[in-house]
């Protein structure tokens, strides 16, 4: 069921916590129809879902605050980090296109996705030139810097993945767990 994976994989997306999330979820029966029913009611919360790719029957599910991954993508450091990767538009759509792209192109893993997760730029570059390798810490990403404030991040999600799934459990339905994104200011 895509609303309960919605909850394991992207709660600290949902609420407003974090930029996005990604996981992969099994393409049965009936999925289109919740994946299409599920992206409404998420949208008019200024969530969006998306699939960055289809192998094996299963989809690769990209959830994300918009307006966060804009801001993202304005930082010069996240523009040259993505130039290097060889996008070369930064705007929403065309940088997520890019992705798709790589996601769909390469045998390799396109590592600076940790931009589009909402991941500090640091530990991004820090997991790209060191290959994985080296870190000070290892939660929901691979830290390279400033390990204390990612330490709270990485308990923070879990204690809000923890608190969703029980009020999930309990009847509350994905609507109402879904923090409305800011108004513009």
């Amino acid at each position: 069921m895509l609303e309960r994976a919605i909850i394991d994989h992207a709660s600290p997306t949902l609420a407003r916590l974090k930029l996005g999330n990604l996981f992969n979820h099994t393409m049965e029966s009936g999925f289109p129809t919740e994946y299409a029913r599920l992206r409404r009611q998420l949208m008019d919360k200024g969530v969006t879902m998306t699939i960055l790719k289809v192998a094996h029957g299963k989809a690769l599910i990209y959830i994300y605050r918009a307006r966060e991954l804009e801001k993202a993508l304005m930082s010069d450091g996240v523009r040259r980090l993505l130039r290097a990767c060889g996008y070369d538009s930064f705007d929403v759509n065309g940088a997520l296109d890019t992705l798709k792209a790589r996601l769909n192109g390469i045998d390799a893993f396109p590592h600076e996705i940790g931009v589009f997760l909402g991941y500090p730029l640091e530990d991004v570059v820090g997991f790209i030139e060191n290959g994985g390798r080296n870190c000070l810490s290892c939660g929901c990403w691979k830290v390279y810097s400033n390990e204390c404030e990612a330490l709270k991040a990485f308990e923070r999600y879990e204690k809000c993945k923890a608190v969703y799934q029980r009020l999930f459990a309990s009847g509350c339905p994905l609507t109402r767990l879904t923090v409305a994104a800011r108004s513009a200011s």
